[in-house]
């Protein structure tokens, strides 16, 4: 393991409990280093081929399992440490910083009593799966567009379902979102959803079908009166062998970029297509925009005025979040897990995607190293990077601060393994 990897792992988990931050130490040097994949998810065999001695991957393990840690303190240190980098700087269009939200999906067929499930596109059905999500804002190091990770959210135990979970993700979102941040949803996610919630800026994807209606009456002339504003398509579609067209735009706006010329079509002041008008109910804007690069218009919807060019900045900001689940499942090896304990099977996934994070700074922040003699020009990528990691045990001369260490217990009086149980169980029928 490099040098570099230590240290930032050293300044990450050096403030924890004594025992605990060593432990952890050791295990998420094990799952940023990629252990996990040439031993198929094991998590023993990951932690022996970095070197450990029996009782270190011991502690790791309990460490793990039963440790004083919360994910979001570890989040809490790690985007200290990230903020504190000279070379990070966060995007802003228009003074908005975009703040990207997902969820991201761990599988777990053969899991007895999964907390959730989740549809599989092959399978065609729903299967056990560990949903979690992300959230993060959007910034930049070292030329790399990159998205920094704020929460990791687990189900409620009481609503396990992906809408329950959307929905208790974007509440905290909205709880910690600043008057200069602005949420970014995929075409999952609905505009109702997001004004339930109090989200007041936000830029989300459409479906290309989407409809929406005006925010006022049409004219009457004779016949019953409408109750609901005029219906807004602004991309035709195909219905029953018919072309319905698409409602022509109030604003139109073209500009050059790299070389392409946009054109954005625009519909202002719209209302969903539950509600009647009224004033007092919140409006967006949808924004068509054509980019010769892609065969369908970039549909998107946003409640705050802005130029065309920062509605589309903002949405292509949407992309880096979904580079930390990437990172953690097939770059540290997550995709497979063999953890059952209710507890371990949250924790894992969110371990993971802490160290998917932490690979794509560490590669950003290191000297590209290159795969061979063909890689002329190698781009700094959490594989690349990993792939330098791996095999490679812990530094055995690194000097580690005072308080990060092995907690000296004494605990030769306490009964352990099948004596440790017998005890309480006999105890507990005592009483």
């Amino acid at each position: 393991m490099t040098n570099h990897t230590t240290s930032v792992l050293v300044t990450l988990l050096q403030r924890l409990l004594v025992g605990t931050n060593l432990a952890l130490f050791h295990f998420m040097g094990m799952m940023v280093s990629g252990a996990r994949l040439p031993n198929r998810g094991a998590m023993f065999p990951a932690l022996k081929a970095t070197g450990l001695s029996d009782a270190a991957i011991r502690r790791a393990w309990v460490a793990f399992r039963k440790g004083t840690w919360q994910i979001d303190v570890l989040l809490h240190l790690w985007r200290e440490y990230v903020m504190g980098l000279k070379g990070w700087q966060e995007h802003r269009y228009e003074g908005y910083v975009p703040v990207t939200v997902d969820i991201t999906v761990f599988w777990r067929p053969a899991l007895k009593r999964c907390p959730s499930k989740h549809d599989h596109p092959a399978a065609n059905r729903a299967l056990p799966a560990v949903i979690c999500g992300i959230s993060g804002e959007v910034g930049e190091l070292n030329g790399q567009r990159m998205a920094l990770p704020r929460a990791f959210e687990r189900v409620h135990p009481k609503d396990t379902s992906e809408n329950g979970l959307w929905q208790m993700t974007l509440e905290h979102v909205q709880k910690g979102l600043r008057e200069d941040e602005m949420v970014v949803v995929d075409a999952g996610m609905k505009i109702s959803v997001l004004q339930e919630t109090g989200i007041e800026g936000y830029v989300i994807r459409l479906a290309t079908n989407f409809t929406a209606r005006r925010n006022v009456l049409p004219d009457h002339h004779r016949g019953r009166k409408a109750k609901d504003g005029k219906l807004v398509r602004p991309l035709p579609r195909q219905y029953n062998g018919n072309t319905l067209a698409a409602t022509p735009p109030d604003e139109t706006y073209t500009w050059e970029e790299n070389g392409r010329r946009l054109r954005a079509e625009i519909w202002r002041d719209l209302v969903v297509n539950e509600v009647t008008p009224d004033p007092q109910h919140r409006v967006f804007d949808v924004y068509a925009i054509s980019d010769p690069a892609f065969k369908q218009p970039w549909l998107l919807a946003t409640p705050v005025k802005l130029k065309p060019e920062s509605v589309r900045a903002i949405s292509k900001d949407r992309w880096p979040v979904a580079h930390i689940p990437l990172s953690a499942k097939h770059m540290v090896g997550a995709h497979r897990q063999f953890v059952h304990n209710p507890e371990r099977v949250q924790r894992l996934p969110a371990l993971a995607l802490l160290a998917g994070s932490m690979l794509s700074f560490l590669a950003a922040t290191f000297p590209a190293p290159p795969t061979g003699f063909w890689d002329r020009k190698p781009h700094r990528t959490p594989g690349r990077f990993r792939r330098l990691l791996i095999g490679q045990p812990f530094p055995k001369d690194v000097n580690l601060p005072g308080h990060l260490r092995e907690k000296k217990s004494v605990t030769g009086h306490v009964p352990k393994g099948n004596l440790a149980r017998w005890l309480k169980t006999a105890n507990m029928a005592a009483t």
